[in-house]
């Protein structure tokens, strides 16, 4: 089976970079899977399992969003966040999502958010006109 380059990159380091038969990834419009002559293609990516198979081998990597781009043979995973899957924390993704959801408890919700939204559009755009200007 013809192979092609793979780049798995997170913004802390390089995961992963060699050749690969086949890599299934967890696009943002479904899963989807990259072989050797695949049609150049740039993808978002959402939370999910990335599949890097050569031969009878197989590494998993989690990753929670970013791009994939391949073209010219090579796929490049551009990762938002990464880890190989047996380094995955999923306690602290549990104790993150948890925070998140607390956190927007305590907002403003739809109407009162739009309303605070245009209310500090109204101040910044009256101190921008108000600001006096300096010559030199």
């Amino acid at each position: 089976m013809p192979t092609f380059q793979l780049s798995l990159v997170s913004p802390e380091s390089l995961l992963f970079s060699g050749q690969v038969d086949q890599v299934d990834l967890p696009g943002l419009e479904g899963d989807f899977g990259v072989l050797s002559g695949h049609a150049p293609i740039v993808a978002v990516l959402r939370p999910g399992i990335v599949t890097a198979m050569a031969g009878n081998v197989s590494e998993k990597f989690v990753v929670l969003g970013g791009l994939a781009e391949f073209s010219d043979e090579q796929l490049t995973i551009l990762a938002d966040a990464a880890s190989p899957i047996e380094d995955f924390d999923l306690a602290a993704l549990r104790s993150k999502i948890e925070e998140i959801q607390q956190g927007l408890e305590k907002q403003p919700a739809g109407d009162e958010l739009d309303r605070a939204v245009a209310l500090l559009d109204h101040y910044k755009s009256i101190h921008t006109t108000l600001a006096p200007t300096t010559a030199f």
